[in-house]
């Protein structure tokens, strides 16, 4: 069964958060978090790549929506844990000066 829309939308990233920030005025701390975010999202769309041929969730009627579920909570686990969030801020902070 092919869908033309996916079954699970995610929330965690808003790219509204980007285009609000003036990176010159950016405090420390919201630029933190728009670092953790952007890693948890980065992190989420690899996993939904990488789990889109496994059966990690079973089959059948909701199995795409415990995938999404699954993949939403290791993202959310592993951010600010794989290196990406600490390059871009290291990186938008550098900017900043």
């Amino acid at each position: 069964m092919e869908l033309s829309k996916p079954l699970v939308t995610y929330n965690k990233y808003d790219d509204n958060k980007l285009k609000d920030i003036d990176v010159n005025k950016l405090e420390d701390e919201n630029l933190r978090k728009v670092s953790d975010d952007f890693e948890a999202f980065f992190a989420q769309q690899l996993m939904d790549i990488s789990l889109k041929s496994t059966n990690v969730a079973g089959e059948g009627a909701g199995s795409d929506i415990i995938k999404g579920m699954y993949t939403e909570t290791l993202s959310q686990n592993t951010q600010g844990n794989l290196g990406i969030s600490q390059l871009l801020y290291d990186f938008l902070s550098r900017n900043n000066k």
